[in-house]
C-alpha cells in the first residue's frame, strides 16, 4: 500500500474533499462574471464567509480526523446557510456537495476492518468446506 492511500486510509478523504470542492465552488459562483448570476439573501460578508469556512472546515477534516463529528455538524450548517447567502448555494452543486460530503465524514469509522467483496468471502467459504451464506442468514 502506498504512501498516500495509507493516508487517505485513516481520515474521512472522500468527506473532506467533497467538503471543500463545494466551498470552492460557492466561492466560485460568487466571483464569476456571469450575467446570469443571482443576488438573493444577504450578499454582505456572509456571502463570501460561508464558503470560505467550508473550505477550512474540508481541510481540517482531512488533517485533523480526530475532531471529525463536530467538523461535520459545522459542515452541514455552513453547507445548509448558503442557501439564503451565496446564490442559492452555488446553484445547488455546492451546497449537495458540502452535505453530501459532511454527512460522509459523520459516518466514517477510523478503526474498521474493509468489507470484503461478496466474491473473496464466498472463496475463503469454499476454502473452509462449507457453504457460502446467503443474504440474511446469521453467521
Amino acid at each position: 500500500m502506498n504512501g498516500f492511500r495509507r493516508w487517505t486510509a485513516r481520515r474521512p478523504f472522500p468527506g473532506g474533499l467533497l467538503l471543500l470542492l463545494g466551498g470552492a465552488e460557492i466561492l466560485v459562483t460568487m466571483k464569476a462574471p456571469l450575467p446570469v448570476i443571482l443576488h438573493i439573501g444577504m450578499q454582505g460578508l456572509a456571502g463570501y464567509l460561508l464558503p470560505t469556512l467550508m473550505v477550512l472546515i474540508g481541510l481540517l477534516l482531512l488533517f485533523n480526523p480526530a475532531q471529525r463529528l463536530f467538523y461535520s455538524i459545522i459542515g452541514v450548517l455552513l453547507s445548509l446557510g448558503t442557501w439564503p447567502t451565496s446564490n442559492l448555494g452555488g446553484f445547488l452543486i455546492g451546497l449537495l456537495l458540502g452535505v453530501v460530503g459532511s454527512c460522509l465524514a459523520f459516518g466514517w469509522v477510523p478503526d474498521q476492518e474493509p468489507r470484503k467483496v461478496r466474491r473473496q468471502r464466498r472463496k475463503a467459504a469454499r476454502a473452509a468446506g462449507r457453504p457460502p451464506l446467503r443474504a440474511g442468514e446469521p453467521a
